[in-house]
C-alpha cells in the first residue's frame, strides 16, 4: 500500500502502467475576500494558500469563491499555473469565480467554458430556481503533454440556501457532463453545499457515470470526513466538498487535509480535498 502523505511532493515514487497517466487533483473553497473576516481575511491567508499549492503540486486545482483580485494575486505567485473561468455575476470579472488552475507544463488547454446553474445556462448572470445567488460551472478540456491523452474537468459551487436549486443544478450538471464528455475521463470538483445523504448527491452518483472519489480510493482515505470549519472548528458530518470521477478513472489516494497555523487558525473556512488519480489511455478528440 502506498501511503498518501509521503507521496505529497514526491509523486514519482508511484508506479504507473504505460497506458495510464497520474494526475494530482485538488478542490478548495478559498473563501472570498471579505474584509469583515478580520484575522481570517484573505490578505492574512494568501501566503498559506500559495504555500499549500507549492507543496502539494496539483496538476489541476478547482477553486471556489475566488474573486478576480484573488485569482490575479495567486497567478503572480504561482507562475507554473494558468487558470480559466469567468465571474458568475456577469460572465466577465464580476462576482465569484469557480476557476480551474492547471499546470501548464503538464496540461495543454484545448477548450473551456462556463455555464450558469439556471434554466437558462447560457445566459450570463442568470439565477436559478430558489438560489440566493448566481451559480456557475466552469469546464476545461485538456490534453496531457506527455501522453497526448485527454480529459474533462468541471468545477462548480452549488447554492447554499436553495434546496431546489441544488437539486436542479445537480440534474443540469449531470446532463451536461453526460452530453459533453462521451468516453473521455471526467473529474468534477466543487463545493456542493450538500452531504452525501441528499438528493443532489444521488442525482450525480446513482447512474454510475460519476462516482465519489473517496469511495473509489484504492489506498483508502486520509483525514477527517468533513470539509467545513467556519474558521472555528471541524464541523462533524459536513462533507460538502467533493471530487467525483468517471468510472474509467482509478483513484489511488483521497485526503481531506487540515491546515492550522500556530494560532490555531484555518487557511480557509473549508478544507482542501486532494486526490491522486490514474487516467486511462488515449481517447477520442472532443
Amino acid at each position: 500500500m502506498l501511503p498518501l502523505l509521503p507521496s505529497l511532493g514526491m509523486r514519482t515514487s508511484i508506479p504507473t502502467a504505460p497506458d495510464t497517466f497520474l494526475l494530482r487533483v485538488v478542490s478548495y473553497n478559498l473563501r472570498f475576500d471579505n474584509p469583515t473576516d478580520g484575522p481570517n481575511a484573505w490578505p492574512h491567508r494568501i501566503d498559506r494558500i500559495v504555500a499549500f499549492v507549492r507543496f502539494c503540486e496539483p496538476d489541476v486545482l478547482g477553486v471556489q469563491e475566488a474573486l478576480r483580485s484573488m485569482l490575479d494575486s495567486l497567478q503572480v505567485r504561482l507562475p507554473d499555473y494558468r487558470w480559466v473561468g469567468v465571474g458568475r455575476a456577469d460572465g466577465r470579472n464580476g462576482g465569484e469565480f469557480s476557476a480551474i488552475f492547471y499546470r501548464t507544463s503538464r496540461l495543454k488547454l484545448l477548450k473551456s467554458g462556463t455555464f450558469w446553474l439556471s434554466p437558462t445556462p447560457e445566459v450570463p448572470g442568470s439565477k436559478g430556481w430558489d438560489a440566493a445567488h448566481e451559480r456557475i460551472c466552469t469546464w476545461a478540456y485538456f490534453r496531457d503533454r506527455r501522453s497526448g491523452q485527454t480529459l474533462f474537468v468541471f468545477n462548480t459551487h452549488l447554492d447554499h440556501e436553495g434546496s431546489q436549486a441544488r437539486l436542479e443544478s445537480a440534474r443540469l450538471l449531470y446532463r451536461v457532463i453526460a452530453e459533453r464528455a462521451h468516453r473521455a475521463p471526467v473529474l468534477l470538483t466543487g463545493d456542493f453545499n450538500t452531504t452525501e445523504n441528499t438528493p443532489p448527491y444521488q442525482v450525480l452518483t446513482s447512474s454510475g457515470l460519476l462516482q465519489d472519489a473517496l469511495y473509489r480510493a484504492e489506498n483508502g482515505h486520509y483525514g477527517p470526513r468533513t470539509t467545513w470549519t467556519g474558521f472555528k472548528r471541524l464541523v462533524p458530518d459536513q462533507r460538502i466538498d467533493f471530487i467525483f470521477v468517471s468510472a474509467n478513472v482509478r483513484v489511488l489516494h483521497h485526503a481531506i487535509l487540515v491546515d492550522l497555523d500556530e494560532q490555531g487558525r484555518f487557511a480557509s473556512d473549508h478544507l482542501p480535498i486532494v486526490v491522486d488519480v490514474l487516467l486511462p489511455g488515449r481517447h477520442s478528440r472532443y
